[in-house]
């Protein structure tokens, strides 16, 4: 009996577990049928632009990638060089449509549009470290806390920031001092940890001595993340979180993440307490009070924790930890990436750092005093040397925004939801706009030779209202260490470009490093 009835059960369990694949297969597909059919329509709409090929159903060209960072970025490069003549291209990332510019035209109707200011989604893979801060968010939270956060890029507390970069760029010098006369080495790692000694002194007020101690867990979490997050975006794969985590990299992820906001978390804890406890003032007996901190310098975290919004409500923890894990991830790379940029070039160029030579000579003479905010604005050669650097290798080699309404772009639809992606390393290397744009020549920055030029055509801090909040602390920073670094040396380059093995991730970055010998410097004219 008991055969029988597993005889005739069998087929109904069979029709039942069908009957369950195809309720599912339903559910999915009815879930999917929006996606599907947005997929349609962008993929319709856009078909008219040139773009990649060969490209996949659902995978796109993300198959013809390279995962590295150098091998995507000249795949880039040639892409570019193929599609010169046409404004602009498209390549699928996944389901991902993606519309690259590199013409001044075509950028300026994304970057001079108070509509188009929503990061692309390939940014929601920094939203576990750096929440939806200034860099991330988007809308009224992104116009409400860069309101807040502009009065804190001050003059005047710009100008007590210079005092942390002279103290660290005096660190600086005395570990390249070793240097002098001997074999070449890599300044590359050198330049940035004193960078991100700046950044965390200014950002936080700590001080975490990278410079003496570049094994510290911190320091290789943040390193570690920028090289996680980078291959993850290029990996329609490991997008969905539940996958992620089941990859090594995944685990990766987690644990840097940890040491990276419990890090900060301690940071902000301390600076609150320590805030509170500063509100007690000192009165003497006339009654006469004054602030115990009113001369201590003061860090970007001291002003978020007493920043407040138009409704005079101030940042909760998670707020300022977003705004701190911010900075700290955008400023150090991309200067400490520019000033050794300026270093190489200059090692190649021995006219050019004659010159700027000259002109330290003239502010200096042959002191060894702190720069000032004076002496800065009296360096215009060195100035003019680091942006013809960064139109050359501009640290953040291309940026990406999602478009929330159609738009058309030299004549071209471009439907909403499709991505776009700004290659600032082509974009600078227009032959109409920079002839010879492969040359380095700090003179195309003279003001005489800048009239008429497209403001959209070098933009290595974006450009329009989503411009880098941080720019001028950058160039600040980028001018003092460097003028520290060739009061005192001269500079020699030792790798041709093509060893230097380029790779456009997050920053743009030599895989070989920054290889230079140093020489005492002698007075101007010997040189």
């Amino acid at each position: 009996m008991e055969l029988l009835q597993g005889s005739t059960g069998a087929p109904q369990l069979l029709n039942l577990g069908a009957g369950v694949v195809a309720l599912l297969l339903t559910v999915v597909a009815m879930r999917s049928l929006p996606s599907l059919m947005d997929y349609w329509r962008l993929w319709r709409v856009m078909k008219p632009i040139p773009g990649v090929s060969p490209c996949y159903p659902v995978l796109g060209n993300a198959p013809l990638f390279e995962k590295e960072g150098e091998g995507f970025f000249k795949q880039l490069q040639v892409y570019v060089e193929e599609f010169r003549s046409w404004p602009l291209f498209k390549l699928w990332i996944g389901p991902l449509p993606v519309l690259v510019l590199y013409h001044p035209d075509s950028v300026e109707v994304i970057l001079n549009s108070s509509k188009h200011i929503e990061k692309s989604y390939l940014y929601k893979f920094l939203h576990p470290w750096l929440g939806t801060g200034l860099l991330t968010s988007t809308g009224d939270k992104w116009r409400s806390r860069r309101k807040m956060i502009t009065p804190t890029f001050h003059f005047s507390i710009l100008t007590d920031f210079l005092e942390v970069m002279n103290e660290q760029g005096g660190i600086l010098l005395e570990k390249l001092e070793k240097h002098v006369d001997k074999e070449p080495f890599d300044i590359f790692l050198d330049i940035t940890l004193c960078a991100l000694d700046i950044i965390c002194e200014t950002a936080m007020g700590k001080n975490v001595g990278a410079q003496e101690n570049k094994d510290s867990e911190y320091v290789r979490a943040i390193y570690r993340m920028g090289d996680l997050i980078q291959r993850r975006q290029m990996s329609p794969w490991l997008w969905p979180d539940p996958v992620f985590r089941l990859f090594k990299e995944g685990r990766e992820h987690e644990r840097s993440l940890k040491i990276l906001h419990d890090f900060t978390d301690t940071v902000i804890a301390e600076k609150a307490a320590e805030l509170e406890k500063n509100k007690q003032t000192k009165c003497d007996t006339d009654s006469n009070c004054e602030e115990s901190d009113s001369k201590k310098r003061k860090a970007f975290l001291d002003m978020l924790l007493c920043a407040t919004d138009d409704e005079g409500k101030k940042m909760s923890y998670r707020d300022i930890r977003e705004e701190v894990d911010t900075f700290m991830f955008e400023g150090h790379d991309t200067t400490a990436a520019a000033m050794n940029w300026v270093l190489y070039l200059l090692g190649h160029n021995p006219e050019a750092q004659k010159k700027v030579h000259i002109e330290l000579d003239e502010v200096f003479g042959n002191s060894e005093r702190p720069v000032t905010m004076d002496d800065l604005k009296k360096l215009r050669y060195l100035e003019c040397v680091v942006k013809e650097a960064l139109r050359l290798f501009p640290s953040v080699p291309m940026f990406a925004r999602t478009l929330r309404e159609d738009c058309f772009i030299d004549g071209y639809q471009v439907p909403k939801g499709t991505n776009v992606l700004v290659i600032t390393y082509a974009l600078h290397r227009d032959p109409e706009i920079f002839p010879d744009p492969e040359e380095f020549r700090p003179e195309r920055f003279f003001p005489e030779n800048c009239k008429g030029r497209h403001p959209y055509a070098y933009v290595p801090f974006s450009a329009g209202p989503r411009n880098c909040i941080g720019q001028r602390f950058a160039q600040i920073e980028e001018k003092t260490l460097l003028a520290l670094i060739l009061r005192r040396f001269w500079v020699d380059s030792c790798h041709t470009r093509e060893e230097l093995h380029i790779a456009g991730e997050l920053i743009l970055r030599p895989n070989t490093g920054i290889w230079v010998k140093l020489k005492r410097r002698q007075n101007t004219e010997s040189e």
